[in-house]
């Protein structure tokens, strides 16, 4: 598994906290600030939307279904408490968008979408990228320890959303498991991945959609981004965890997409310089 996960160097730790103790936002409680400092709210005029995931500086990774209507988004960074932002938090408007070409609005497969920033994200003790796992097998991921899903979500059933984040530690549960009769009759495919605990107790729920299923490695000392909230049947019932995309799967996808998306904004800046230049040249 150490040779598997990829890993650039200070991505996944975070600065103001040791390696998780054994805690136990359904069933979850409120997380301390700067305990997931990639953790990003993405916000339609200044309510939050969805949750979403810095990989860099510049790039952050949420839910295709955040963005499947195009409106007016914001990310904010830092973030611990909704209506009161703080001294360390930092906002950034969405300069690209790419939503995977292959997502399912029925089946939710491919729900991965990567957002470029109209600047770069500050570094801070509160501010800092997760680690991306390479093209690493589900037997493999299953092995990780410590597992956590964080967001604003609601901590109940179409519930208000929570003012402070929440933290909840879960399980990872194998797809022949998820698929039971019982639990998701055979609809999570190999491009998601199912966590929460058999008994309910701990799940994500509506709000927390983009965020992060997240991952501590004790061989490499850091997190990784297992998956991204993608649904679930309700909240918190028992033998129907919350759902998310599988992260590793679409590893090849997040590097072609960072090249094309940014490729594309510079052709379109190149291109706006230029129509200013001759439009300029007019005048003379």
């Amino acid at each position: 598994l150490r040779l598997m996960l990829l890993s650039l160097y200070g991505c996944g730790e975070r600065p103001l906290f040791g390696p998780p103790g054994a805690s136990r936002i359904v069933g979850g409680r409120e997380a301390p600030e700067g305990a997931w400092p990639w953790q990003v709210s993405i916000q339609i005029q200044y309510r939050h939307h969805c949750g979403g995931t810095l990989l860099s500086s510049v790039w952050v990774l949420t839910a295709t279904h955040c963005f499947y209507h195009h409106l007016y988004f914001r990310v904010v960074a830092g973030l611990n408490t909704l209506s009161s932002p703080g001294n360390y938090a930092q906002v950034r408007s969405i300069r690209g968008v790419k939503m995977h070409d292959g997502y399912n609005i029925f089946t939710s497969d491919n729900d991965v979408t990567l957002l470029l920033l109209s600047s770069p994200f500050k570094f801070t003790n509160y501010i800092q990228p997760i680690c991306l796992p390479g093209d690493v097998i589900h037997e493999a991921m299953l092995n990780l320890s410590h597992c956590f899903v964080s967001g604003w979500g609601s901590t109940y059933y179409k519930g208000p959303l929570t003012n402070k984040l929440q933290e909840a530690e879960v399980e990872l549960i194998d797809r022949q498991t998820c698929n039971r009769v019982t639990w998701y009759n055979g609809i999570i495919t190999e491009k998601m991945i199912c966590a929460g605990l058999e008994s309910g107790a701990a799940d994500s729920c509506q709000g927390d959609s983009g965020g992060p299923l997240q991952c501590y490695s004790e061989n490499q000392d850091r997190f990784y981004q297992v998956g991204v909230t993608s649904f679930g049947d309700e909240c918190g019932l028992p033998l129907k965890p919350g759902v998310y995309a599988r992260v590793s799967i679409f590893s090849k996808w997040l590097t072609a997409s960072q090249t094309a998306v940014a490729a594309s904004v510079h052709r379109a800046s190149t291109g706006v310089i230029a129509a200013l230049l001759a439009a300029a040249l007019t005048l003379l």
